[in-house]
């Protein structure tokens, strides 16, 4: 595991799927899915083993000296595990939604600008701003949504930046001055923003990874928001999407061109 920040950000690729797969990660490592994983009736990240063990071992310590103490550990560690909970997710079917790839002109002909995004994020569409002549489109992740985070598009890692900041609530204005980390993919970025209570955010890729559309690339315990700054081609009128809207991550298209 190499560490970029000692409290807030983990590069971690023991959960990374492989590229174009919705399927779960390829084995994980042996002291991060338990036994009990297979009784548990959602799939989680491996890494919420790690967070609910201890209040799971010490609540069921406590509950046969301290009963009531015992069972609130016990279910602060499965809340935990919901938290982190990681349910499958199918990109929108090709019939009606283009892929840059096989995207085409009026004459016919291919048009390798044509874009077609999904959404990074469970959540609320809460930020949708032009940057010089890009444009940006936020999510912000309530604390009942799933926090996996998704390729809006497919592309290469060109590079994966950690930019320290502060915890400012994911939905005030402030938030963009947040602990955030950018995956970039050259025509376009995906920043994880962190919130007030959110303190660490996993990257599942690094530089030089082809990455599918949908496919997952990040998760963030306890955090917040997830924006795209799209490529110069995708401007207001391709948007799918309006400020408030609910989305879901890897499944609701945001901009189509």
């Amino acid at each position: 595991m190499r560490r970029v920040s000692r409290s807030t950000v983990t590069f971690d690729r023991s959960t990374t799927p492989q590229a174009g797969s919705d399927a779960p990660p390829s084995e994980p490592r042996s002291d991060a899915r338990p036994p009990l994983a297979r009784l548990l009736p959602f799939p989680v990240v491996d890494d919420a083993w790690r967070l609910a063990r201890p209040p799971a071992l010490l609540g069921a310590a406590l509950l046969v000296f301290v009963p009531p103490a015992g069972a609130i550990l016990l279910a602060l560690a499965l809340g935990v595990l919901w938290f982190h909970r990681d349910p499958p997710r199918s990109p929108p079917d090709p019939d009606g939604v283009t892929e840059p790839s096989e995207a085409t002109d009026s004459n016919g002909s291919r048009d390798p600008d044509a874009v077609t995004a999904v959404s990074p994020a469970d959540g609320t569409v809460s930020v949708v701003r032009e940057e010089g002549d890009r444009l940006r489109v936020g999510v912000f992740m309530n604390v009942t949504d799933v926090h996996v985070n998704r390729a809006p598009l497919s592309g290469t890692v060109e590079a994966v930046r950690h930019r320290p900041g502060a915890y400012k609530p994911a939905f005030s204005k402030d938030s963009d001055r947040n602990e955030q980390v950018v995956i970039d993919c050259g025509d376009y970025e995906l920043f994880c923003i962190a919130g007030w209570f959110a303190r660490r955010i996993h990257p599942h890729v690094s530089v030089g990874d082809e990455i599918d559309r949908g496919q997952r690339v990040a998760h963030v315990s306890f955090g917040s928001r997830a924006d795209v700054l799209f490529p110069p081609s995708v401007d207001r009128s391709d948007l799918c999407v309006r400020e408030g809207e609910t989305v879901r991550a890897g499944e609701t298209v945001l901009a189509r061109t």
